[in-house]
């Protein structure tokens, strides 16, 4: 197994299209820590319907490294390059993973969503999401999570139970669940 040192971070990878499945089994091969969130949609071809798993962030795959295994994990098929700041590789923060871990692992409806909209701050305080924060704001119906990874600039929509949301000023204080605090934009939809 790959040493993982402290100074191991969460990286974007940037892959070939339709290549993130394999470019996880490759990675998880070498035994790297390697995060793939997918989600599940009903797709419809000329004569059936089906229901096909896919990636959160098509074109991307997360992997833990330290820069003394970077060379092995960019020499993986597939991977086209890690997403940089300038010249630099951009981490990825950890509590932006550790919530994508949370939405998958909930087995709630999540889809991709290509856009955040600002408003009230609300903290969910209830269900397998609970002490997440995150933005409020009103679509359709029915209560949904918008989880972002800035880096990317690209969110994941997970619906929600409408009795978990309150406003951020009457959430239970930080302190009472210090399991996660991870910066998370929030969609309120009605």
């Amino acid at each position: 197994m790959w040493e993982l040192s402290s100074d191991a971070r969460w990286h974007a990878l940037y892959v070939r299209s339709r290549q993130e499945k394999s470019v996880q089994a490759q990675l998880d091969a070498k035994a790297h820590e390697v995060f793939l969130p997918l989600y599940c949609a009903r797709h419809r071809w000329a004569d059936r319907w089906k229901t096909v798993s896919s990636p959160l962030f098509p074109g991307y795959v997360f992997c833990r490294f330290n820069n003394k295994n970077r060379a092995s994990v960019l020499a993986t098929s597939g991977i086209i390059d890690v997403v940089r700041t300038g010249s630099q590789p951009a981490s990825v923060d950890p509590g932006e993973i550790e919530a994508l871990r949370r939405v998958v692992d909930s087995q709630l409806v999540a889809e991709p969503y290509a856009h955040l909209i600002k408003g009230e701050t609300v903290t969910i305080n209830e269900g397998p999401l609970k002490s997440l924060t995150g933005v409020l704001i009103q679509v359709r119906k029915g209560l949904r999570l918008v989880v972002s990874i800035e880096l990317l600039r690209r969110s994941v929509l997970v619906e929600i139970d409408r009795d978990w949301v309150v406003p951020r000023k009457f959430s239970i204080p930080p302190y009472a669940d210090s399991s996660i605090q991870a910066p998370l934009r929030t969609c309120l939809r009605f």
